[in-house]
């Protein structure tokens, strides 16, 4: 290992260590200040949220891996101008999530109770099976999208630093566990925000050093045109018009079906900060998406791109090339952040799934005796389950072969699938009924996965087919139904 490879891993090292003491400390004393429930605490905090952290969570959470790694390393060996096009479709995603989702989410939530989306779909419909199902089906689809994180995480560590690989996954993955196990909610909030000013300061600096080893704006065309021919003539061509509308939905509209997006309705303390929130998420989301996806592009110009092995690499290369040491090691803090931010809510999704919204509801149930005992040891149950989780996802990140890029998008259309239609059709329409969501849900993501392997039009992505169907099916059979629902249903959730 190289002194400057010390340097960066010293670097990267404190910052890991930082975030995981942070989010413990500040998770343990925020625990104590609030009277909810252990459970409640653990996984939608205190429901106090101000407006600063609720944008920079709902954006650490969105962005992750591909947005810092995957996606300008795509620009700059091959895409050019077209994948910062994609990334600009990205920014309105935080007003559009709070916005449409925000209020009507946190309302219904304190009605009922909820700690998490699952929660919201039981009151709303009354169907186990509904809940089991899009469970079931969140867990196997956030563990996908882990993967691509856990190894997006030990890419950058193994790139920038020398460590092996298996070293770099175990280093990062502990870290993360270990704060999110023992701080919960409020935990991964915290850092969070962090992890969000972190990002805008790494985008500023990668974009500050490639326009100086550019020569500026004429040089870097000059590069361009040299590098990657045809990068104004022919910007449009490099995606068919069918991808770039699929990416419109995939990474736009459909964002409204994530569960670990929406669950950060359930936890702001106002709509004065949920309107200040919509704000700061568009207004940083815009700088650090198309910032860093230009300085991607841009990257272009001054890399061979013959020097790495795939888009996954390239950003940590051209960073190596054109910092000094010192700055280097502080940009990895920014993809790290974007990786962690998203990794940490993901596991955090996971143990409510398996703990709340199975175990406790269908298992422990309202048996005294058992909630007792489920109560007593929440706090190790819960830590055990990302810990077993996190343990999982190492595992598979080992045998994981997929450009980090591509397994993330999967993942993020599978969820979408799951949960776009009984979740925003539940919040705004009252005849959507149990049989409709699931329906919808199992068909969304049936037609989806089969797309993906066997149907390819236009280049439109299987997120298209799997959300049209469903959203046919969801209103077919809540109009053929014609139910009113239950006189608790429309109190509580309208």
């Amino acid at each position: 290992m190289t002194k400057n490879q010390i340097i960066i891993l010293t670097i990267t090292l404190a910052y890991l260590a930082f975030n995981a003491v942070a989010g413990i400390v500040y998770g343990r004393l925020s625990e104590k200040k609030s009277s909810l429930s252990k459970e409640k605490k653990f996984f939608i905090g205190s429901r106090g949220l101000g407006g600063f952290v609720l944008a920079m969570t709902t954006i650490a959470t969105y962005t992750s891996v591909s947005s810092f790694v995957s996606g300008p390393g795509a620009a700059g060996m091959t895409f050019g101008y077209a994948q910062v096009w994609i990334a600009a479709v990205q920014v309105p995603v935080v007003f559009l999530i709070l916005g449409v989702l925000g209020n009507k989410m946190a309302i219904t939530g304190r009605r009922i109770g909820a700690v998490s989306v699952a929660g919201y779909l039981k009151a709303r419909y009354k169907s186990d099976a509904l809940v089991i199902v899009t469970s079931i089906l969140m867990i196997a689809f956030i563990i996908a999208q882990m993967i691509s994180q856990f190894k997006g995480g030990a890419t950058l560590i193994e790139s920038i630093t020398g460590i092996p690989f298996k070293w770099a996954l175990f280093i990062f993955a502990l870290t993360v566990i270990l704060y999110t196990s023992f701080g919960g909610f409020t935990a991964v909030a915290l850092t969070d925000a962090i992890q969000g000013i972190v990002m805008m300061f790494g985008t500023f600096l990668f974009l500050f050093f490639v326009l100086k080893a550019g020569a500026g704006l004429q040089g870097i065309d000059e590069g361009l045109n040299k590098n990657l021919p045809g990068v104004y003539d022919n910007m449009w061509a490099k995606y068919k018009p069918g991808t770039l509308i699929s990416f419109w939905i995939l990474v736009g509209f459909g964002t409204l079906g994530l569960p670990q997006t929406a669950v950060r309705a359930l936890g702001f303390n106002s709509t004065k900060s949920l309107k200040k929130a919509m704000i700061i998420g568009t207004i940083t989301c815009s700088f650090i998406l198309v910032g860093i996806h230009l300085a991607g592009c841009w990257a272009g110009a001054i890399a061979d791109k013959t020097s790495v092995q795939t888009s996954d690499y390239f950003i940590p290369f051209v960073v190596q090339k054109i910092m000094p040491v010192g700055l280097a090691g502080i940009f990895l803090a920014a993809p790290m952040a974007a990786v962690m931010s998203t990794v940490d809510s993901l596991l955090l999704l996971a143990a409510v799934a398996i703990l709340k919204d199975l175990y406790k509801t269908y298992i422990v149930k309202n048996r005294p005796e058992k909630l007792a005992q489920y109560n007593r040891h929440f706090k190790l149950s819960s830590a055990l389950i990302v810990f077993v989780t996190g343990a999982m996802v190492v595992f598979f990140t080992l045998h994981a072969s997929k450009i980090i890029f591509f397994l993330n998008l999967f993942a993020f259309g599978g969820l979408e699938c799951s949960f776009f239609w009984p979740l925003v059709g539940g919040l705004f329409w009252k005849k959507g009924t149990k049989e409709a969501a699931l329906a919808s849900s199992l068909c969304a993501v049936g037609i989806y996965i089969l797309c993906h392997y066997c149907v390819h039009i236009a280049g439109i992505n299987a997120v298209v087919w799997g959300l049209l169907a469903g959203g046919i099916i969801y209103f077919t059979t809540g109009m053929l139904q014609n139910k009113t629902p239950d006189q608790d249903v429309l109190n509580n959730c309208f």
